[in-house]
């Protein structure tokens, strides 16, 4: 019995994690030197993610025999994104002003020092242009240069025009997509291995966490994080829940499909660690190819759940905590500001501080140096945000997916009720078909 459950991915996941913090408490040292297990891995994961994406966008429209649709499904994809972020956004907002963890902490932003977070903001602020910069940002200066730096909107867009340009050639194009279709599974294979090694990199990170800033380090901070992780509870049972029910499946019953991917999650604080895996088990419970391969790398960028709740938060915490007066005007102009800037996240740990950064950078009212206090506690807080944008990131596959016809519901059921249906080529609906 004891060696089933050891044998499976997510119980050495929580293993690692358990580990890591025992290491980092009694032997901070060593906890701070195992820091690279969990960058390797994260690396090891980036490394096969623009390939993965690539393969998969590309397939999934190569096979559709309607353009039209794909339009259709990433419309309705940006809406549901929208729609979701804003809502993350203001739920933090309206929490935090409940709650206000910050208050009675009478900092004087004077006292604090900036320059430790003077490289966050620098780099930040060198992509926090405009629209017109961000839209520009989208057409790679080579396609090659967007595989190399793991841009994941140009790749996106050069893995569309790829796609359709094969869906147009028909037969002429069968040979290439036949290729693609190779190299998505070796890509996958690879993903397989690296897996292996999320119960070490989970140790590690965590050893280096609580090893580098100690259990005593984030005491003053606990209200903040307790508020944190509670409102991102709220958003998952209370929205994700509700979109789930309405799609017709249950929240909790994917949330166990997926524990291994959450737990890896977990323990790297990275959502970007699980997408390839992610991918591949939403096609598995019945949802088409061609949705998954458009929707999961695009929530990455445009649905940062947890990151939005996290950023409304952050923002007026450290108002709060230096005494900086905000009207109800004020709130609503960092709202605005952050609806543009959270649309910049990345996957991956780190990003959602530096977008912090780059937001307050941007606006008077707000001091950037009050990203001091957050330092000590933000690689904590990071687990929250990564787990909550992968939870929403696959319920929100799940139900555009249903929203466009596009999920095979019968097998939905069966496979979130515990069966295992002969696996089945990816999902083929009226809607989104594949080619002969």
């Amino acid at each position: 019995m004891a060696k089933r459950y050891l044998g499976k991915l997510y119980v050495q996941v929580l293993i690692g994690v358990t580990l890591g913090i025992l290491l980092g408490v009694f032997w901070p040292e060593v906890g701070v030197d195992l820091k690279p297990l969990g960058d390797a891995f994260i690396k090891l994961i980036k490394m096969v993610f623009a390939p993965v994406i690539f393969a998969t966008v590309v397939l999934g429209i190569a096979r559709m025999e309607n353009m039209k649709e794909l339009g259709r499904v990433g419309m309705r994809a940006l809406i549901y994104f929208e729609v979701l972020s804003t809502f993350a956004l203001v739920l933090g907002l309206v929490v935090v002003n409940i709650v206000q963890p910050g208050q009675g902490m009478n900092v004087d932003p004077a006292t604090l020092d900036a320059k430790s977070i003077a490289s966050y903001t620098a780099a930040a602020s060198s992509g926090s242009g405009g629209l017109s910069d961000f839209l520009l940002n989208l057409i790679p200066a080579s396609v090659i240069d967007a595989f190399a730096k793991n841009e994941i909107l140009q790749i996106l867009l050069f893995s569309s025009l790829f796609g359709i340009a094969l869906a147009h050639l028909g037969p002429r194009g069968k040979p290439a997509v036949d290729v693609l279709e190779a190299f998505s599974h070796g890509m996958f294979h690879i993903v397989g291995m690296v897996m292996r090694l999320a119960p070490l990199a989970a140790c590690g990170a965590m050893a280096f966490t609580v090893g580098k800033y100690g259990l005593g380090s984030i005491v003053s901070l606990g209200k903040l994080m307790a508020t944190m992780y509670l409102t991102c509870v709220m958003f998952v049972v209370l929205v994700l829940g509700f979109i789930a029910r309405l799609s017709g499946f249950s929240l909790w019953k994917l949330l166990k499909y997926l524990k291994e991917e959450l737990f890896t999650v977990l323990g790297t604080s990275s959502s970007e660690s699980v997408v390839p895996q992610l991918m591949t088990k939403l096609e598995r419970v019945g949802v088409s190819k061609p949705v998954v391969g458009l929707v999961i790398p695009s929530g990455l960028t445009f649905n940062p759940d947890g990151q939005c709740i996290y950023y409304t938060m952050a923002a007026i915490f450290i108002a709060q905590a230096t005494n900086t007066p905000l009207t109800l005007m004020d709130q609503l102009i960092v709202l605005g500001v952050l609806l543009l800037t959270s649309k910049g996240s990345a996957g991956v740990t780190g990003s959602g501080f530096i977008t912090l950064a780059a937001t307050l950078a941007t606006m008077d009212n707000i001091p950037v140096a009050g990203m001091v206090l957050l330092l000590g506690v933000d690689r904590f807080m990071s687990e929250a945000r990564a787990i909550t944008n992968t939870i929403g990131n696959a319920v929100g596959t799940v139900a555009i997916a249903r929203w466009v016809g596009a999920l095979d519901q019968q097998r939905l059921e069966q496979v979130l009720a515990g069966q295992q249906p002969p696996e089945p080529e990816p999902a083929v609906t009226p809607i989104l078909t594949r080619n002969a």
